[in-house]
C-alpha cells in the first residue's frame, strides 16, 4: 500500500523537495509522479549545489559554459534553468488537469538579494521570462524586503513561492501581502484567476532551536515539550489560513476567481533521530495544503505514514503549547526572527559554494 497516494486523496499535495539531472535523466522524477502522486517540485541553492557537485550529467555543459559565458551566475543558470524547464514540462499535464492549481516547479531568486526589494522584483521577472513556463514559481524570501517584493510581484502577475517562513507572524504578513497584491492587480483590470502562490513554512529547524532552549531549562515540564513546537505552529497557521481565506477578507477576491495562498510545509525531514521519521507528515495532512518532502522522508511516508485528515486535530493542545512556551520565556516570534536570519545566511552560503563550482 502506498500511503502517499492515500494522502493525496485527502486533498494534500505532495511535492518533491529535490531536483537534479540524475532524477530527470534516469526517470526517477517521472516514477515519483506516476507511482507516488508527486505533483510539484521545489529547489534551492543547497539542492542545486548537491546536484551539480554529485551528478555526472552536468560535466560537459559546465565545461562548455566556462568557455563561453563569463558571468558565473549565468553559468549556474545555464545548468539550473534547463532542469527547471524539463521538470515543468513533466509536470505540465498535472498543471493542466488541476486547472493551474498544482504541478509547479520552484526556482529561487539569489538569496544574496534577501534585503533588496528592487533587485528581487527585477530578478523574479527576469527568471520568469527566462524559464518561460506557466507552471514556474519564483522563490522569494519572507524577509521584510522580500514580502514587499512579493506583494509587487503578485500585483504584476508573477507567481511566487514565499520561502523562509518561520513564525505565525511571518505567515500572516505573507498572507496579507498576497491579498494586497491581488487587490492591486484586480483593481488594474488584471486577471487574478491565474494567480498561484504558496507560503513555505519551515518546520524541523523550529524544533531544533526550541528543543535546545527547552533543554537549557532542564525542567521535567520543559523537556516534555520538546519535539512539539513546529507541529503546533503549523496547526495554528492552518487556523489562520482558514480564518483569512475562507472568511470575509478574501470573499470578494474569491468571487472574482482568485485562489487562496496555500500553506506549504517545508523542511520536513526529521533532524532528531529519536523522533518519528514522518513527524512532519502525519500530523499535518489537510485539504488545501502542500507538503514538500525530501527523498528519504518521501520513502518513509510511502511506507508507513498514517493517512488521516489530521491538521485540525489537537488545535487546543497547540494553543496550550504556545502559551506554556511563553510562560517559560520562550518567544516563538523571536525564534522565528532568529531562524529567518540564519536561514538567509545559510542559503547565501550555499549560493556562494554553488558559485565556486561555476568558476
Amino acid at each position: 500500500m502506498n500511503h502517499l497516494l492515500e494522502i493525496r486523496q485527502l486533498g494534500e499535495s505532495i511535492w518533491l523537495d529535490n531536483l537534479s539531472r540524475t532524477l530527470l535523466r534516469e526517470g526517477i522524477l517521472s516514477k515519483r509522479l506516476e507511482e507516488d502522486g508527486v505533483c510539484g517540485v521545489t529547489s534551492n541553492p543547497s539542492i542545486f549545489y548537491k546536484a551539480i557537485s554529485e551528478s555526472p550529467y552536468y560535466k560537459d555543459d559546465l565545461a562548455r559554459l566556462k568557455s563561453s559565458e563569463a558571468n558565473i551566475e549565468r553559468r549556474y543558470e545555464g545548468l539550473a534553468i534547463p532542469d527547471v524547464q524539463e521538470a515543468c514540462d513533466l509536470l505540465l499535464p498535472t498543471f493542466n488537469l488541476s486547472g493551474g492549481n498544482d504541478g509547479y516547479v520552484s526556482l529561487e531568486v539569489s538569496p544574496q538579494l534577501a534585503d533588496d526589494e528592487e533587485k528581487t522584483v527585477s530578478e523574479a521577472h527576469r527568471l520568469k521570462a527566462k524559464v518561460n513556463r506557466p507552471n514556474l514559481l519564483v522563490k522569494v524570501p519572507a524577509t521584510p524586503a522580500g514580502i514587499r517584493a512579493f506583494e509587487r510581484l503578485t500585483a504584476d502577475g508573477v507567481n511566487v513561492n514565499v520561502t523562509l517562513i518561520f513564525s505565525l507572524q511571518h505567515v500572516l504578513h505573507v498572507f496579507e501581502a498576497y491579498i494586497r497584491g491581488l487587490r492591486t492587480r484586480h483593481a488594474a483590470g488584471g486577471d487574478i484567476r491565474s494567480a498561484k502562490t504558496v507560503a513555505s513554512l519551515f518546520l524541523s529547524r523550529v524544533d531544533t532551536l526550541v528543543d535546545k532552549k527547552l533543554a537549557a531549562l532542564a525542567t521535567p515540564e520543559a523537556l516534555s515539550l520538546q519535539g512539539k513546537s513546529a507541529v503546533a505552529m503549523a496547526k495554528l497557521a492552518y487556523q489562520r489560513y482558514n480564518d483569512l481565506f475562507h472568511g470575509a477578507a478574501f470573499a470578494e477576491l474569491e468571487k472574482a476567481g482568485a485562489r487562496p495562498q496555500y500553506l506549504l510545509w517545508a523542511s520536513t525531514g526529521t533532524k532528531n533521530p529519536s523522533y518519528s521519521d514522518v513527524m512532519y507528515v502525519e500530523p499535518l495532512i489537510g485539504r488545501e495544503t502542500i507538503n514538500t518532502i525530501p527523498d528519504a522522508t518521501l520513502d518513509a511516508a510511502r511506507d508507513h505514514a498514517r493517512a488521516t485528515l489530521s491538521i485540525e486535530q489537537g488545535v487546543p493542545d497547540a494553543q496550550a503549547h504556545y502559551l506554556r512556551l511563553e510562560q517559560m520565556g520562550i518567544s516563538m516570534y523571536q525564534v522565528g526572527e532568529e531562524l529567518q536570519q540564519d536561514g538567509v545566511k545559510l542559503f547565501a552560503e550555499a549560493f556562494d559554494k554553488l558559485m565556486d563550482l561555476m568558476k
